[in-house]
């Protein structure tokens, strides 16, 4: 099998190189009015997912409720018990800093768009993909910042749950049901147009790794990490990613659910969404030290969860049904 290479991904690590030769355009007091622009444009993304959610198809995954537990249990306890394992040995501001990070990544929610193609490609259980998907997004609205606030606030850093719940449901909450009471007027829209909408979603997100890695070029703040740190960050990520994928299949396999349920299970609990991670990090990370940091493991998870899933999707779309049934 010949595998490409996202070109998304080719766009981040573009993004970074640039960020690297040209930060000015992306620090505070630039001509470019960089964070506005960003946020209308995180504004739209949840604008336009509210107008292409289908109500029919979240009604429909309802009912199995074993895969929505499972799933969701995975993505904001299991990934972030597995980063708790490892506090207490946890010594150094720099040794706490990368922790922070991976617990960031572990308590992000499930992406939308990934999941449902990667279940889509592999012959799972799509609805129940779109279901998962979506759902996640407002449980990670509460669940994520309460994991992260706990281990901010021992920095002595500044962490006002009032204001970012707040800035969470203005940023996300509210242009989801703006999106979803237009879907009268927008739905048919959103719909014929989903490839340029998501060509507008992944150029917001490069817009903000942009930001966040000029800031940290500018300031020198990856000179604290060598290619020893980054080699053993990268090897961490894939444990983590492995390590949750297999739990999740032994799971499935004892609720003896069938092959479509497991793929959707698998897929949707081992995503973590670059989406929902920028805008939670300009939020959740604004008063913290070395903070540019944060978004490093989940672009690493990011790139990936990509490239093993859509190989793990390739091999199980070529399966013989009735081997496997």
């Amino acid at each position: 099998m010949k595998f490409k290479l996202d070109r998304f991904i080719l766009a981040i690590i573009a993004t970074i190189i640039f960020a690297y030769f040209f930060p000015q355009w992306g620090i505070e007091g630039s001509p470019f009015p960089i964070s506005t622009v960003s946020s209308i444009g995180f504004f739209l993304i949840f604008f336009f997912y509210g107008l292409k959610l289908s109500p029919t198809q979240i009604k429909s995954g309802l009912y199995n409720w074993k895969l929505h537990v499972l799933v969701q249990l995975s993505t904001f306890l299991l990934f972030p018990l597995l980063i708790l394992m490892f506090y207490p040995f946890v010594q150094t501001e720099e040794q706490h800093s990368f922790w922070l990070a991976l617990l960031f990544m572990a308590a992000l929610p499930s992406t939308v768009s990934s999941s449902v193609v990667m279940v889509s490609m592999a012959r799972g259980n799509v609805p129940a993909a779109i279901f998962n998907a979506s759902i996640s997004g407002i449980i990670g609205i509460l669940i994520t910042p309460l994991w992260v606030g706990l281990f901010i606030e021992k920095t002595g850093a500044e962490f006002d749950y009032g204001s970012i719940y707040m800035n969470l449901i203005l940023g996300i909450i509210l242009p989801v049901i703006l999106g979803i009471m237009l879907q009268k007027y927008g739905h048919q829209f959103a719909m014929t147009y989903s490839k340029q909408l998501t060509l507008f979603d992944k150029s917001v997100i490069l817009l903000i790794i942009y930001k966040s890695f000029a800031d940290s070029f500018y300031n020198n703040i990856f000179n604290s990490v060598n290619w020893l740190d980054f080699a053993l960050l990268f090897v961490i990520v894939l444990a983590i990613f492995f390590i949750v994928f297999y739990i999740i299949g032994m799971i499935a396999t004892k609720l003896r659910f069938s092959i479509e349920d497991k793929i959707t299970a698998q897929f949707c609990g081992t995503k973590k969404s670059l989406v929902h991670g920028t805008i939670f990090y300009k939020i959740l990370f604004k008063n913290v030290a070395a903070s540019s940091l944060i978004l490093l493991p989940l672009m690493i998870f990011h790139a990936s969860q990509i490239f093993i899933i859509s190989i793990i999707a390739s091999k199980l779309a070529k399966r013989e049904d009735h081997v496997l049934s």
